[in-house]
């Protein structure tokens, strides 16, 4: 088998030298390089690893010593944290790892987290933790693509149950470092957020109408993580224009329980990128469908959108409430934006006569934000529900506008 991936494998290798050098011994065995790195502060391995702890110190602008000297874990952690980052950045962009495997407890998974998100989208990120999916693990610290591994019975030593952990983890980060397709960025890329086609359409009309125009277009299920990913290439600046159409996640960060994080609908707008915005399900809050809703939302009107989500319709002071989140979130803005405000409803379960219908809360939203939106925001309002064919044309009529002065880049 051709030797041709190396894998970066981090850990602290004073307390689970022999988890990983388990780990580096499997992808080893399935024909793959390993490159080790030492993200431990007291102790030290068995063996010498590729890069030592005074290694990964060092590039982040500081020591040993000095993590030492702080004698505090937390802030000796950081320092490891952010001479971890730096140092796997440096060697994806030197051509000498081709993917990243961490393993950790809750120490182990802070350090891979900031690690994570150092690297581009499209390099093999995988994370071996104690703590995988848990709640502890904010939505902002999560990379667009990271993997993560439930690490069953690895607390301390190895053994069999851990071993299959380790095992699949080690497959997993070389395979994907054989079969991953990259981003090409050949075309210029337009972010879009979205819920499935029974309760929003306007993607089936706009993809391909923007593929025509020669753009590339991803888009983005705004159920939290979703939306968490959206900002985190947002934030990069990836996009050359994003069609942030559906931002539930603004209300279901301050009432909800899936928040895409508390920078949601500002990065694109850090980042000077174009900005075509509309409130689709602003009316609606995520809640786990397999749990009881608390006392504050019991009473209000609920769709069991399956065994896992149940939304829950806001009242019009709670949607006067997401409005004015909007404005401030989009007054921050550097670069052009643009908020649509389809005055027929956000999504189809929001129309005359459908069950959510609430025709004033619509009202109370539309109020609202007619009263806070700031003025450098272009503000068109629509006699028309979100899933009419205007509303689309106006997306295009904008976006076509935006490339035709520049504002929107074609190469």
């Amino acid at each position: 088998m051709s030797q041709d991936k190396t894998i970066l494998v981090v850990g602290t290798y004073d307390t689970k030298d022999d988890e990983l050098n388990y780990m580096c011994d499997c992808i080893r065995g399935q024909g793959g390089n390993v490159l080790s790195m030492d993200i431990s502060v007291l102790g030290d391995p068995s063996e010498p690893t590729d890069y030592s702890k005074h290694d990964v110190a060092e590039e982040g602008g500081s020591s040993i010593q000095a993590a030492i000297d702080s004698g505090d874990e937390n802030t000796a952690m950081q320092i490891m944290a952010r001479g971890g980052a730096a140092l796997a950045l440096r060697l994806y962009r030197e051509g000498k790892v081709h993917g990243v495997v961490v393993l950790g407890g809750t120490m182990g998974t802070d350090v891979a987290l900031d690690i994570c998100q150092a690297l581009p989208l499209g390099v093999p990120k995988y994370v071996v933790s104690t703590v995988s999916f848990s709640h502890l693990l904010p939505p902002e610290r999560l990379a667009a693509d990271i993997q993560m591994i439930l690490w069953a019975g690895g607390l301390y030593g190895l053994n069999s149950v851990c071993k299959s952990s380790l095992s699949q983890a080690a497959g997993a980060v070389l395979g994907a470092a054989r079969a991953v397709e990259a981003p090409s960025r050949y075309k210029p890329l337009i972010g879009m957020t979205s819920f499935g086609k029974t309760i929003l359409h306007y993607m089936v009309t706009l993809k391909p109408a923007l593929e025509a125009r020669g753009f590339e277009v991803a888009v983005f299920h705004a159920t939290g993580m979703g939306g968490r990913a959206f900002e985190s290439l947002a934030s990069e600046g990836a996009f050359a224009c994003v069609m942030d159409f559906a931002t539930q996640e603004v209300g279901n960060h301050l009432m909800g329980c899936l928040s895409a994080g508390a920078d949601r609908l500002t990065n694109a707008g850090a980042t000077a990128t174009p900005q075509i915005v509309a409130p689709a399900c602003y009316d609606l809050v995520d809640m786990v469908g397999w749990k009881p809703l608390p006392d504050r939302m019991s009473h209000k009107p609920a769709h069991d959108h399956n065994r896992l989500l149940k939304s829950v319709v806001l009242d019009a002071d709670e949607r006067r409430e997401v409005a004015r989140t909007h404005a401030e979130k989009l007054a921050t803005a550097k670069g052009k934006s643009v908020f649509i405000m389809p005055k027929g409803g956000c999504n189809e379960w929001d129309r005359p006569g459908a069950d959510l219908h609430d025709a004033e809360g619509l009202a109370a939203f539309v109020d609202e934000i007619e009263a806070t939106l700031p003025e450098t925001v272009t503000y068109i309002p629509l006699e028309a529900h979100i899933n009419d064919a205007v509303f689309c044309d106006t997306v295009l009529e904008v976006f076509d506008g935006w490339v035709a002065d520049g504002t929107i880049k074609t190469a």
